[in-house]
């Protein structure tokens, strides 16, 4: 008999499934609050206030204290104590609740699993307040990377895994005749079964500016695929994760499971619990979004589990030619203050050759385009409450301390093409609001601008040739790492020459994007996010090697 929850969600995995197979645009999830209720905002704010100063109710084993410690960077006390499990305990209560949950069908655990999205969906005004107030974001870009785009990414990966699950059949009839001597020899008749088995215990270490965003993918492919799943928020965005696991949880139990299939593991700023867990032999999965050191180490100690990480990445923008100048500088300014550089997939480093950018009004030097840059950056943030909303807040005291020294660097050197300054948040007068920090540099400076910073810092490099531009793209991404590659370029001999560069170095392309594509966001059901090709990850979200990685196939043969 078929769960009530995968009746009740049937249609919708059946158009995740085609979207997935067509890859053009579709959405599961509305991404404007204003499709929440005309009071979406208010009530998300009032549920989000009920969990300041309290304690985060979840009824997991093995409590051995509480712990959190969140900061909001817009200034707002938290004080949320979380429970602090034994991560031996969880890891047993993880495996007891498999037992049940790896029996279940395939269609069952999609069905439960995309009701739990559902909840979290409604849930998604409440969520964008908690995300707003762990990672820094403006309310918008909370609302929807919290909200319904990492919704959609964890119906994606179900999706995903289901349809992958699908192609195993559950038995089949084996016969086979022999050819040599068919009327005296007899037939071989093998009756297979074949079953889906999960590879253990996972473990979703999370990040500190994109906790769901970045979690989803590989804790609903998990959990789908007949895992349990440990979720290790990043300790200054707990919340958004806890919720998440709340709702899971819930949603386990109603639908017949022991919730104990999921947890939430809470500890200090110390990588010592962390990497003790990791390397435990019943950890068999891991997913981890962070920076490269400690995910080289996942990939290198943690040996008894398949690793996925998102690491590192210095993304590069190759300025030629433009029929849209205009729309080109907005698209660059907006890509460069956008969240203030703590997204993983922005632009950091914008090269441009010694000859220009052509344009139909004529050439444009590089000094020139760094004087536009500057100039529409100034534009777009010059009124407060939209630089606010672009900006967001920065998260770590470390981010201002490293754009405060870069900048004073860049001051001795003569290097500054537009200054970082404080802004002013007309909301929160105690949020830490920078405007972004424009440097040049030739290509002597590569040990600047081929690492990553976080934080608002961009770099416009002046090369001698749109070649040497590439060079360097290619360059960086094979020593550390990238995501992605953006070009402006209308020169189709330009245009091929990017697409060869960026399927060799497994960078996503991007070409020409102005007016209404400000910045390229990754849309799920359509984009694969990285490539595994290079540094800045080793494996993609979402193709079929990451679902397909988190389960075994189980075969019995018996002769008839």
């Amino acid at each position: 008999m078929s769960h009530p929850m995968f009746e009740r969600h049937r249609e919708l995995l059946s158009k995740a499934v085609s979207a997935i197979d067509a890859r053009s645009y579709w959405s599961a999830y509305p991404d404007s609050y204003k499709a929440y209720g005309d009071n979406a905002i208010d009530a998300g704010r009032e549920a989000f206030e009920a969990y300041r100063g309290a304690q985060f109710y979840l009824d997991q084993p093995g409590v051995i204290g509480r712990g959190g410690d969140e900061i909001s960077p817009y200034g707002l006390p938290l004080n949320i104590s979380y429970p602090r499990c034994s991560d031996d305990a969880l890891i047993a209560a993880a495996k007891t609740a498999m037992l049940g949950w790896s029996k279940a069908s395939s269609d069952t655990r999609a069905g439960v699993l995309i009701e739990a999205l559902h909840r979290l969906n409604l849930a998604s005004p409440e969520m964008a307040q908690a995300a707003m107030h762990t990672t820094g974001q403006a309310f918008t870009l909370a609302f929807q990377m919290a909200g319904p785009h990492a919704q959609e990414r964890g119906l994606e990966a179900i999706a995903t895994a289901w349809r992958e699950m699908k192609h195993i059949p559950s038995a089949v009839r084996w016969e086979r005749v022999n050819t040599t001597h068919p009327n005296t020899a007899p037939q071989s008749v093998i009756e297979k079964k074949f079953s889906i088995a999960p590879r253990g215990v996972a473990l979703v270490i999370g990040c500190s500016t994109l906790p769901n965003w970045s979690a989803y993918p590989g804790l609903f492919a998990s959990l789908v695929t007949g895992n349990g799943v440990i979720v290790k928020p990043h300790q200054n965005a707990i919340l958004p994760l806890a919720i998440t696991v709340a709702a899971i949880r819930q949603t386990l139990k109603e639908g017949g499971f022991d919730p104990n299939l999921v947890s939430l593991l809470v500890d200090g700023a110390t990588l010592a619990v962390t990497r003790d867990l990791a390397t435990k032999s019943d950890i068999r999965i891991i997913d981890y979004t962070g920076n490269a050191d400690f995910g080289m180490w996942l990939e290198s100690n943690a040996r008894q589990a398949v690793v996925f990480t998102q690491k590192s990445s210095v993304n590069c923008v190759v300025v030629e030619s433009t029929n849209d100048y205009k729309g080109m500088l907005r698209n660059l300014a907006f890509g460069a203050s956008v969240f203030s550089g703590q997204l993983a997939t922005r632009s950091q480093t914008i090269l441009v050759a010694n000859e220009g950018v052509r344009t139909p009004e004529g050439v444009v030097s590089p000094e020139q385009l760094g004087r536009d840059l500057s100039f529409a950056i100034g534009r777009l943030l010059d009124d407060s409450a939209r630089a606010a909303e672009v900006l967001g807040a920065i998260q770590l005291p470390a981010t201002i301390v490293a754009l405060e020294t870069l900048q004073e660097a860049a001051v001795v050197a003569g290097n500054i093409l537009r200054p970082s300054v404080t802004a002013h948040h007309p909301q929160w007068p105690a949020a830490n609001l920078r405007t972004p920090l424009l440097l040049k540099a030739t290509v002597k400076d590569g040990d600047v601008f081929g690492v990553e910073h976080i934080g608002p810092i961009s770099f416009l490099v002046q090369s001698p040739t749109v070649s040497a531009s590439f060079a360097i793209t290619e360059r960086i991404a094979r020593d550390t790492g990238s995501l992605n590659l953006s070009l402006y370029s209308i020169n189709p001999v330009v245009q091929t020459l990017a697409e060869e560069v960026a399927l060799r170095s497994g960078m996503m392309l991007s070409v020409n994007l102005t007016g209404t594509l400000l910045f390229n966001p990754l849309a799920a059901f359509s984009d694969f996010h990285a490539t595994g090709a290079n540094p800045a990850a080793n494996a993609c979200q979402i193709d079929s090697h990451f679902v397909s990685a988190r389960f075994t196939i189980g075969e019995t043969r018996t002769q008839l």
